[in-house]
């Protein structure tokens, strides 16, 4: 069973300008990169621990405690389905658009709402902890609205000790935005 989350389709240069995927593909969403050592690493620590909560779960219900063993399953489930969603963190594309998926919420952008995609140096958080040192950042600049957080840095933990991953993710993504913005007005013109 192919696990497409973790992955990125092929590498990070996994699709080039003149390869926009066809019509029929725009629900399929990929992510341009691979998942970062730092991340995978927290995923199966939580996971460790969930299997860790489960294991106690049916000791405690093998022992008669109905109402523990339950509250432990609930942790257990709860530990694994945030496992699941920090793996599921992180910038997806499609022919439709640019989505960023958080931890609890999802923010998809159509190409026709952006204006431009770019690198740009700035302070960026260390892991997405509150200390701040001097990276690189890829921006979102749109048309109208508000401005939109960061999409991705140097220092998160896709990207910590890989920067030239981080160029490669960078270079994908301003060109899936050069691509779709320039298909976006195409068609709006056609």
């Amino acid at each position: 069973m192919p696990l497409h989350f973790l992955t990125a389709e092929q590498d990070a240069g996994a699709r080039p300008r003149d390869e926009m995927p066809p019509r029929s593909d725009q629900d399929f969403w990929r992510r341009p990169y691979r998942l970062g050592p730092w991340r995978v690493a927290f995923a199966a620590l939580t996971l460790l621990i969930a299997a860790y909560l489960l294991i106690s779960a049916m000791i405690i219900a093998l022992a008669g405690g109905p109402t523990a063993a339950t509250a432990t399953v609930t942790a257990g489930m709860l530990a694994i389905a945030f496992a699941l969603r920090l793996l599921r963190m992180g910038i997806w594309v499609s022919s439709r658009g640019v989505r960023r998926v958080g931890l609890l919420t999802t923010r998809t952008l159509r190409w026709r709402e952006i204006a431009r995609v770019r690198t740009v140096q700035q302070p960026v958080k260390w892991l997405g902890l509150p200390r701040s040192v001097q990276g690189q950042a890829l921006a979102i600049e749109r048309r109208r609205g508000e401005p939109l957080r960061t999409l991705l840095t140097d220092h998160s933990a896709d990207f910590l000790t890989r920067p030239e991953a981080f160029d490669r993710a960078a270079d994908v993504l301003e060109a899936w935005a050069a691509e779709g913005v320039t298909g976006q007005i195409g068609r709006a013109e056609g």
